[in-house]
């Protein structure tokens, strides 16, 4: 690229030292183009796999909240690992570079150099999600900045009163590019500024160290690639993989019917009051362009659940996107080149950067269902049923006898839609999610105060259909010791919708019976509601919405579902039409 074309992407003049990647010209043969494209995605997941062996936090290294990925020298996505936080990587990496690239300039980013951004400005998303990045400069001499690899970390305490929150401001630690190492050392005054800045320092900064060696190793790995090849083959590699998901991402809308889908769904309420909160899209395709447009989208909430057009209205659209396409192509920007837009500034997903977004994800499973949902008449064998769709979390916090401060996140697993082809999967996590797992039961009962007394599925919570839904599951905590309790279900007042005649699925439900009392009481969305010992929380989560009319179901299939326990025989005979003879069989009543 010429300077000009540098200027343009990146707001700042190319450095006559630092010469980027000429995108055309070099030749490349298939097989050569292949290793390099699978090699890419390898040390990203090389990476992914290290930090779950280096970090601190259970957050991280079992919950899995992170993501890895690659960009090129202008901040564009090539690869990302194959599990990571689909947010976290559909452009916030990308969003974090590019400013750093305006602030610094690429004369200014140097080998060594480490940055970190979690600005909700540049990315759109709450002040944890903090990516960090490092420029890779191959070459002989490392004279050819080939792009930066980053990873995008939910740190897992920045101070701030986060759930409570009305503005930005009262969420915690802001950090717009700035780095942390320069020209590969450590600037400690940063490091002194992030560490005091936390509630929970040991886990933070140990945290931020696993993330500090996949940032570093990461970067030697792809520059050894793109050394052995040479930088112009690898340039050139890089643009043939953008092209060629672009190519692959046309002619999947290509093959859409021309017009304008429309779905509407609400959320429960915005955190801060008890008015639904409307999701309503459309998706215009038309040739080989699809575009969202969230024009008729709820406004900014004054609740923690905004979120900005970068990190919010973009990320929900690509995501929904690479669903529908499916996982035989990569994630890159090629992938989204053809999606657009429609959002103006002020929306739910288009928020004031001073909006309060500690909960942004909150809207996102919904949004994303309903995106794909607006096509089920186009793609009537490709949408499913809609998925539990909710994150289902609950948070215990508070202070350990010798004073110490935990906070941990239990997020819950549900449902996922029955397609065409197979019943409904799960408990899984939300389409908002990637490979993120739930924490061992040992391992929470080894750190926190409370025991497991039950984890299952949860019985009749999918909706029926030719293909039934997944089932959400049932787990209940008993507190041992005081602290606090924060929830954040929603999905209770629209639930995951069946589609071509499935019905749908039962909501989540989290209740608490206090201790010597039997009776429970709804805590489905709670900031900090006082535990003590004795208490038993119990979390239900969401099932998935059903394909086809359920009178379609062969009778094995709910034969099978009645002696699993997944469906009840009273929701066999209700949902199925079936009659449950006293062997505990179940055959359809003669006409």
């Amino acid at each position: 690229m010429s300077s000009t074309d540098v200027t343009a992407v990146t707001g700042c003049p190319a450095s006559a030292g630092h010469d980027t990647v000429k995108l055309g010209g070099a030749d490349i043969d298939p097989i050569t183009l292949e290793v390099i494209r699978h090699r890419l995605v390898s040390i990203t997941n090389q990476i992914d796999a290290n930090i779950k062996r280096t970090a601190f936090s259970p957050y991280i290294y079992e919950y899995n909240d992170f993501a890895v990925g690659l960009t090129g020298a202008h901040g564009q996505l090539v690869a990302q690992c194959t599990g990571g936080m689909p947010p976290f990587v559909a452009d916030s990496v990308g969003m974090a570079v590019r400013d750093g690239l305006s602030i610094y300039g690429q004369e200014r980013l140097h080998h060594g150099d480490v940055v970190v951004c979690n600005h909700a400005a540049v990315q759109g998303q709450h002040l944890n999600n903090t990516v960090m990045y490092t420029p890779i400069y191959a070459g002989a001499r490392r004279e050819s900045l080939i792009g930066f690899f980053a990873i995008n970390v939910h740190w897992i305490e920045i101070g701030g009163i986060q759930t409570a929150s009305t503005d930005i401001f009262m969420e915690g630690l802001q950090l717009r590019s700035i780095k942390l190492w320069s020209k590969g050392a450590p600037i400690e005054e940063v490091y002194r500024i992030i560490e005091n800045n936390t509630r929970m320092p040991l886990e933070l900064m140990g945290d931020i160290a696993a993330q500090l060696a996949g940032c570093l190793l990461g970067r030697d790995l792809t520059a050894e690639l793109a050394d052995k090849y040479g930088v112009a083959t690898f340039g050139r590699a890089v643009e043939l993989i953008l092209d060629q998901s672009e190519a692959a991402a046309r002619a999947f809308i290509a093959a859409i019917p021309d017009g304008t889908y429309k779905t509407e769904t609400y959320l429960d309420n915005d955190r801060c009051g008890d008015t639904p909160v409307p999701i309503r899209v459309k998706v215009i395709v038309k040739g080989d362009e699809l575009t969202v447009d969230y024009s008729e989208l709820a406004g900014q909430a004054k609740g923690p659940i905004n979120s900005g057009y970068f990190g919010g209205g973009q990320t929900t659209a690509r995501v929904a996107f690479k669903y529908l396409l499916g996982a035989a192509e990569m994630a890159n920007e090629g992938t989204f080149r053809p999606i657009k837009l429609i959002l103006p500034p002020g929306k739910l997903l288009s928020a004031d950067p001073t909006a309060p977004m500690f909960m942004y994800p909150t809207p996102f499973p919904t949004v994303i269902d309903a995106i794909i949902k607006a096509l089920e008449d186009a793609l009537p064998a490709r949408v499913p049923g809609g998925h539990f769709g909710t994150h289902s979390g609950v948070r215990f916090y508070g202070r350990r006898p010798n004073g110490s401060f935990f906070d941990s996140h239990d997020s819950g697993h549900g449902g996922w839609g029955a397609c065409a082809t197979h019943d409904g999967a799960g408990p899984f996590r939300t389409m908002a999610h990637g490979d993120t797992r739930i924490i061992p039961l040992e391992l929470q009962e080894a750190m926190l105060p409370f025991r497991i007394e039950e984890f299952s599925l949860r019985q009749d919570s999918a909706g029926a259909g030719t293909f039934r839904g997944g089932l959400g599951f049932r787990k209940t905590y008993r507190v041992l010791a005081p602290c606090n309790l924060g929830t954040n279900l929603d999905r209770t007042l629209c639930p995951p919708w069946g589609v071509q005649g499935g019905g749908q699925a039962k909501p989540g439900r989290f209740t608490i019976c206090k201790a010597g009392s039997e009776r429970p009481q709804s805590i489905d969305k709670e900031n900090a509601y006082p535990l003590a010992a004795g208490d038993l929380v119990c979390v239900e989560t969401g099932g998935g919405g059903g394909y086809g009319p359920p009178c379609g179901r062969r009778l094995q299939q709910i034969q099978r579902d009645i002696d699993a326990g997944y469906v009840s025989a009273a929701a066999a005979e209700r949902d199925y039409g079936v009659k449950i003879g006293r062997d505990g069989k179940a055959h359809r009543p003669k006409e």
